[in-house]
């Protein structure tokens, strides 16, 4: 059967989607099309990668603080950018959700402590100068950098707003990341001092492993804690702190409104790089035939793409592409499969049990558990990966067997470590699970900036149906989505689409019972081998316990299954030099574009 007729690539939709695009431009007071600067507009020197450390997975102290910019010439134009999704700003750490968690480090409105080369997965120096961690891994010590002033005229950032701010991630109720915040940097075992206003000294209580760590200190991803003013919070409040951000990026919020549009002012001087133009406007157009539109028509400068618009895009004279390399990974979650008892001191949640890929019964030699697992084998080796990526991706991509190995190490699988494409042996699993005639699924795309992501999942749901599922497919906004998934009542699967990790252990927090984000999998064996990994100091021990969680995470098609690791590809308008991006896009998560602030016109 071909599966590709059903889902046609997207066409422009002619007068009607430029109308769309020019009313969105017309109806507020942004600018909607771009002027080139006039300004002498050089960048300045990248920051420095952090060195190696031997064995030990934890980096040793950081490069000297990156190179203070020139006073650029008075700066002008405006940088359109089309955007699936933006909602309402938000830029609290602790109440933001997505997709804003991760559009304020991706612009950057916000910074963290780090920030993500791209080549080699280092962390480089960011809003910290320099960071050590003692020989236990337990104590880390990081000289915040002089001189980094906040947004709104709040004054110099000191090590009081650092601490503050990953408070407030680690108290969040949204943040992926806030048990890890909490277990890391406020451990009841633990202790923080700051002996200047330029020194924080963070003692976890307990050796943790720097990957969890490492994540939360590094833009862009969703993931990050991102530093924002303690006097703005106490002087305003939290609400205004929350609409009207005083953080510290080179770009900062001003007008937005929900559904259309943020308006994005330069910071001239920043301390790392002036952009090149006065303001940047991100434009909510969800509609993929209305953003090719836009950047027909010269609306919009670049936009988040989908890799079968890329002729339509070609067609724009002067235009080009930027493309980007094992940008992201995808992966199949199954949710329902919680099997912590309360008894144990875990958190119990809705026990509905009442579908074949959840087990009733969480003793892994157990008949149902057997036949669970037959079930979550069958639907994974039902899909096509390859189709997948000649068809939607285009090429940009190739099969992956786990969620988190998505990169570099994807070296590290077994041979036999494969998902193979075979409807007929998914048919014969699902008999021998006593399911034969099929049963209902409802299969929801996760909507979060990848490219093709819901035709991927729509053409998952037709191969699932071609061996006798019957599957409910959901569309609805990821903002819809998440408050389910967070409060572990979702029960289905979904297509999720995540950054390349630094390393399999950075992924693994949504995966315990204590985080506020999950992926639906919760298990005895995850608990106890996720907390070997997150406490390993030396390489070799993190990567025997994520081994070890890969080998059974792949027998029992529990969790972390991979659907494929895929390139970015991004449009670069004719009014922007493309030169002046490349090298400049972070490794993270590039669900997202980043690098605005480096963008020149041409």
């Amino acid at each position: 059967m071909n599966h590709w007729i059903k889902y046609p690539k997207l066409m422009i939709l002619g007068p009607l989607a430029i109308l769309l695009v020019a009313l969105i431009a017309c109806g507020s007071s942004a600018t909607a099309t771009p002027v080139p600067s006039t300004g002498d507009t050089s960048a300045t020197a990248a920051p420095t990668a952090v060195p190696a450390s031997g064995d030990k997975s934890a980096p040793a102290a950081t490069a000297a603080p990156t190179k203070a910019p020139e006073v650029v010439a008075k700066l002008s134009g405006t940088l359109n950018v089309g955007q699936k999704e933006l909602g309402p700003y938000f830029g609290s750490p602790k109440i933001s959700g997505n997709p804003q968690i991760f559009l304020n480090s991706a612009a950057p409105i916000t910074e963290t402590l780090g920030i993500h080369a791209f080549e080699g997965n280092e962390l480089l120096p960011g809003l910290a100068e320099s960071w050590e961690i003692s020989p236990d891994g337990q104590i880390w010590t990081y000289q915040i950098r002089k001189g980094v002033q906040f947004h709104k005229g709040f004054g110099e950032m000191t090590a009081k707003d650092v601490e503050f701010s990953f408070e407030q991630v680690a108290y969040s109720e949204k943040h992926a990341r806030a048990s890890i915040a909490k277990e890391v940097f406020f451990n009841e075992n633990g202790s923080r001092e700051m002996p200047d206003d330029y020194t924080w000294i963070v003692d976890t209580g307990t050796p943790f492993s720097d990957v969890g760590i490492l994540e939360l200190m590094g833009m862009p991803r969703s993931v990050c804690a991102w530093i924002v003013s303690k006097k703005q919070y106490e002087q305003d409040g939290e609400e205004e702190a929350n609409r009207n951000t005083a953080a510290t990026g080179p770009w900062q919020i001003g007008e937005w409104k929900t559904g259309e549009y943020w308006e994005m002012p330069a910071v001239e001087n920043h301390w790392r790089q002036t952009p090149n133009f006065a303001k940047m406007v991100a434009w909510e157009i969800p509609e993929e035939s209305a953003r090719v539109a836009g950047f027909q028509t010269g609306t919009l400068d670049t936009f988040v793409m989908a890799l079968d618009s890329i002729p339509e895009a070609e067609k724009v004279k002067g235009a080009t592409l930027l493309q980007v390399p094992n940008a992201m990974q995808s992966q199949l979650n199954f949710y329902g499969n919680l099997h912590l008892k309360e008894e144990d001191g875990y958190q119990v949640w809705d026990e509905d049990r009442d579908h074949p890929w959840i087990s009733p019964n969480s003793d892994v030699d157990s008949p149902e558990w057997a036949d669970a697992v037959k079930v979550r084998k069958a639907l994974s080796i039902a899909i096509d990966r390859q189709s997948l990526i000649d068809n939607l991706l285009l090429g940009f991509g190739h099969p992956n067997t786990l969620q988190g190995w998505g990169g570099p190490d994807e070296a590290r699988y077994d041979a036999d470590m494969v998902w193979e494409y075979d409807p007929e042996a998914a048919k014969a699993l699902l008999a021998e699970a006593g399911v034969a005639d099929g049963f209902d699924i409802t299969l929801t795309a996760a909507i979060r900036g990848a490219p093709s992501e819901l035709e991927a999942c729509e053409a998952i749901a037709q191969f699932w149906d071609d061996i006798g599922i019957n599957v409910k497919f959901q569309n609805v906004p990821y903002g819809t989505l998440r408050p389910t998934l967070v409060a572990r009542t979702y029960r289905g699967a979904t297509c999720h689409a995540a950054s390349i990790r630094l390393a399999p252990t950075q992924g693994f927090a949504s995966y315990l019972n204590a985080s506020p984000f999950s992926y639906g999998a919760e298990h005895d064996f995850l608990e106890e081998n996720i907390a070997k990994a997150k406490a390993s100091i030396l390489r070799a021990d993190r990567e025997a316990a994520e081994d070890a969680l890969a080998r059974w995470n792949f027998d029992n098609a529990f969790a972390m299954i991979g659907l494929y690791v895929n390139d970015n590809v991004w449009p670069v308008g004719p009014n922007i030099d493309v030169n002046s991006w490349k090298g400049h896009v972070k490794q993270g998560d590039l669900r997202q574009i980043n690098g605005f602030e480096y963008i020149a016109p041409r």
